[in-house]
């Protein structure tokens, strides 16, 4: 991978992070475009920890007031949420990868997407704020973010799109749902690192230290830079236009693998 690459893939991760639209699905599509086999998952992983930094820089007051008051019904909400996703990822990500690794898929999951994003428009906050969630709800929405293990499945789309299906505003939702991705994230890098260290994974040698570098800071900065403007979008605007994008890429990008082959 060259340092040009690895700085477009970095800015299209901090951009699309933040927008339920899929950084996965996205990051797959370029690596596909331009013929990366090296070590996708963790690079991968290593962008989503650089866009990390911007939701620790804009949920500042969020995390401190969970850090200064650990014991509290969100706290236990988002470890309620996050054990579906590690039960999931620790059962079924070699299988997913396996899978959905290539790309092939890609088209159909944006197509999931879209669907989840229309239907999620059609409901209304009845619940309102996180405090009014149940741990039901919380497993669902950790269920639905298992489920976005799969490349052009929007991890936001579909904790967003099961918060607000279970009733929460859409503050709350954008909220819930990108507190939710710090113990996802750190979950994910966790995995990597272990994979690191029994020699499964050789980053510097797979991809580039260089490379490495260049898209981590170019994830970082560019997620810092839109993720306000992008969480605005989430809560005030329609997740039907998300949808409406997805589906047509999803379309797209099956047409282009059974008929046009100008990608695949």
């Amino acid at each position: 991978m060259g340092i040009f690459e690895a700085i477009f893939l970095g800015i299209i991760q901090g951009i699309t992070e933040f927008l339920p639209v899929s950084s996965s699905g996205h990051l797959t599509l370029f690596q596909k475009i331009f013929n990366i086999h090296q070590a996708t998952m963790t690079f991968d992983v290593l962008l989503h920890v650089a866009t990390l930094i911007a939701v620790f820089v804009v949920y500042w007051e969020d995390i401190w007031a969970l850090i200064r008051k650990p014991f509290q019904k969100t706290t236990y909400l988002l470890i309620v949420a996050t054990l579906p996703t590690v039960v999931m990822a620790l059962l079924f990500s070699d299988t997913f990868e396996s899978v959905f690794g290539n790309g092939d898929f890609i088209g159909f999951n944006f197509i999931f997407t879209a669907i989840v994003l229309t239907y999620a428009d059609t409901r209304h906050g009845r619940k309102g704020t996180i405090d009014r969630m149940s741990y039901k709800d919380a497993v669902i929405v950790g269920t639905m973010q298992g489920i976005a293990i799969c490349p052009a499945i929007s991890r936001s789309g579909m904790t967003i799109s099961a918060s607000l299906a279970r009733g929460l505003n859409r503050d709350s939702a954008a909220r819930f749902s990108f507190l939710l991705s710090i113990p996802a994230i750190l979950g994910a890098m966790v995995l990597t690192l272990k994979d690191i260290f029994t020699g499964e994974v050789v980053i510097a040698e797979a991809i580039g230290t260089v490379p490495m570098v260049a898209g981590f800071i170019a994830a970082a900065i560019s997620g810092y830079l839109s993720i306000k403007f992008m969480i605005k979008i989430v809560k005030k605007g329609k997740l039907r236009y998300f949808g409406l994008y997805t589906f047509i890429l999803g379309v797209y990008l099956i047409l282009d693998q059974f008929v046009l082959h100008i990608i695949y």
